[in-house]
C-alpha cells in the first residue's frame, strides 16, 4: 500500500494520513514524512493547510479509501470479533486453534501477536489501527486462511480501528471495571463495545453478564449462554489441579466436556468455541475432542512446577479478572496461596485498591510490585492500591525481580505463587522505555539457581 500512518514507514511516493492515537498524533509528524519523500499529506488541522489536504476527520478518510480500493480482496474472509473486558485473548485464542484442529485455515489478531499458520509477529495494540489489520487481513488471503479471529478493544472501537469492517460472528464475554481513565464511566465503555453488534449477523453473548441485555440486537441473530436461562446452559463444573469437567444443554441435549483448561471463567472462554463450531454444523463428538485438545494461550493460567509448589503466571489485571484467577486457584490448592500483583501507571486509578483489597482478601499473602509504571512515581501507585486497606498481610517490593525472588524464597510444601499482571508481556514500561522483562524467564532463572 502506499498509504502510511506511521512517518517511519514513508518512502518515496507515499501518502501520509496524519491520525490522531492514544499516545501520539500523526500531525506532529508531517515534516518528516515529507522529507522521507511523502507526496501527499492528508490531515485535518487547517495550520497544515499550506503542506496538506484538510479533511473532517483523517481516520474516515482511511477507512472509505480503504473500503473502496482493498476490501474487495478481503470480503470473503470470515471475521470473528470478540470483545469484553476480559477473556478476549483466551476465547480469541481457543477459536483459532479449534477451527485449525477441524482443517478450517484461521488466523488470529490480538494481544499476544498475529498468528497465521502459527506465530508470525507481536503486535503494537490489541486491535492494530486499520491500516495495518487490511495489511494483515490481506496477507490472510495469501496464505487461503477463511476466518479470521480478533480481538476487539473498546479503544479499538473508540477510534474507529474497525471502521467498515463486516463480521460474521460478534462474542461478548463480559464487561467490569477497566479503562475508566479513557472511557470514565461503564456506560460509556459498554456504549463503545456495543458499536461491534451493530457490525455483525450473528451475536454469541455471555448471558451471565450483567450488561448482556445491551448486546443482545434485534437485527443479529444472538445466542446466549451461562449458567441462567440461556441457548446454551452450563452446569455441573468441576475443577481439579490438572483439568475441568462440564456440562452444555443445548436444545435439550446435554453434552459432557473435558478440558485441559482449570475455572469456571475459562468454561465461559470455552463456551464461545463451543457455540462457534456449532455454527458450523461440527458433531458433538468432534466437538467434545476438540475441546479436550484445547490449550491455554502463553502467559494464560500458565503453571511451573516447582518441587512441590506450583508457580502460575497470569496477565489477569483487573479487579474481576483477579478474583476469578484466584478463585480458580484455591480450587485446586494444597497449601498457602501467595501472590504478586502490581498496577500499571499512567491508567486507571479508580481499580488499583479493588486489585489490593481482592488479592489480600483471598490470598495468604500478597507482595505488591511493580508494573509498567510508565511516568507515574511507583510510591504514587502503591498509595492509591493500599487506600482503605486495613490488611497487614503484604508486603512492598518494587523490584519485580525481587518480589518474584522473594516470593519464590518464602513457598513451603503445596503452596502456590500467583503472578499476576504481565503474562506473555517480555517488559517493563519505565518512563518511556520498555525494557525486557519476563516474569517466566524471573521464574526459570531463579529455579536453575
Amino acid at each position: 500500500m502506499n498509504i502510511k500512518i506511521d512517518s517511519r514507514k514513508v518512502v518515496n511516493g507515499d501518502t501520509f494520513i496524519a491520525i490522531q492515537t492514544l499516545n501520539n498524533d500523526g500531525h506532529d509528524y508531517i515534516d518528516d514524512a515529507i522529507k522521507r519523500g511523502a507526496v501527499k499529506i492528508i490531515a485535518q488541522e487547517e495550520k497544515y493547510k499550506d503542506k496538506a489536504i484538510i479533511v473532517s476527520d483523517t481516520r474516515e478518510y482511511i477507512s472509505k479509501y480503504l473500503k473502496e480500493n482493498y476490501y474487495n480482496e478481503i470480503k470473503d474472509l470470515k471475521l470473528i470479533g470478540i470483545t469484553g473486558t476480559n477473556g478476549k485473548t483466551t476465547s480469541s485464542y481457543l477459536i483459532y486453534q479449534a477451527l485449525n484442529e477441524i482443517g478450517i485455515k484461521c488466523a488470529y489478531i490480538g494481544t499476544i501477536g498475529f498468528y497465521m499458520n502459527g506465530f508470525v509477529k507481536k503486535l503494537d495494540n490489541t486491535t492494530p489501527e486499520l491500516l495495518d489489520i487490511y495489511e494483515l487481513l490481506i496477507e490472510c488471503v495469501k496464505n487461503g486462511i477463511e476466518y479470521v479471529v480478533m480481538e476487539v478493544s473498546s479503544h479499538a472501537l473508540s477510534l474507529k480501528r474497525v471502521e467498515g469492517l463486516f463480521f460474521d460472528i460478534a462474542i461478548f464475554t463480559n464487561l467490569t471495571v477497566d479503562h475508566l481513565d479513557y472511557h470514565k464511566n461503564m456506560d460509556n465503555y459498554r456504549k463503545e463495545k456495543e458499536k461491534l453488534f451493530n457490525m455483525c449477523n450473528n451475536a454469541i453473548i455471555n448471558i451471565d453478564d450483567k450488561y448482556s441485555s445491551y448486546f443482545i440486537k434485534e437485527n443479529n441473530k444472538n445466542y446466549t449462554y451461562g449458567k441462567n436461562e440461556s441457548d446454551y446452559l452450563i452446569s455441573d463444573i468441576k475443577i481439579s489441579d490438572n483439568s475441568t469437567v462440564f456440562y452444555v444443554t443445548h436444545e435439550n441435549n446435554k453434552v459432557l466436556y473435558k478440558t485441559k483448561l482449570l475455572g469456571e471463567y475459562n468454561v465461559y472462554n470455552l463456551l464461545n468455541t463451543i457455540i462457534v463450531l456449532d455454527l458450523l454444523d461440527i458433531n458433538d463428538e468432534v466437538k467434545k475432542e476438540v475441546v479436550s485438545k484445547l490449550e491455554h494461550p502463553n502467559g494464560r493460567l500458565e503453571v511451573i512446577n516447582y518441587n512441590s509448589n506450583k508457580i502460575i503466571i497470569d496477565y489477569a489485571h483487573t479487579p474481576d479478572a483477579i478474583s476469578k484467577v484466584i478463585d480458580c486457584v484455591k480450587s485446586f490448592s494444597k497449601g498457602k496461596l501467595i501472590t504478586i500483583v502490581g498496577c500499571g501507571g499512567n491508567r486507571d486509578k479508580s481499580k488499583r485498591p479493588l486489585m489490593a483489597s481482592i488479592a489480600l482478601k483471598n490470598s495468604d499473602y500478597c507482595i505488591f510490585t511493580s508494573d509498567n509504571p510508565r511516568f507515574e512515581s511507583q510510591s504514587d501507585i502503591f498509595n492509591d492500591m493500599l487506600k482503605g486497606i486495613n490488611k497487614s498481610n503484604y508486603n512492598i517490593i518494587e523490584s519485580r525481580s525481587l518480589a518474584i525472588k522473594h516470593g519464590m524464597n518464602i513457598l513451603n510444601d503445596n503452596d502456590i505463587l500467583l503472578i499476576l499482571g504481565k503474562g506473555h508481556e517480555d517488559y517493563q514500561i519505565i518512563g518511556n522505555k520498555k525494557i525486557h522483562f519476563s516474569d517466566k524467564e524471573e521464574v526459570l532463572k531463579n529455579i536453575s539457581i
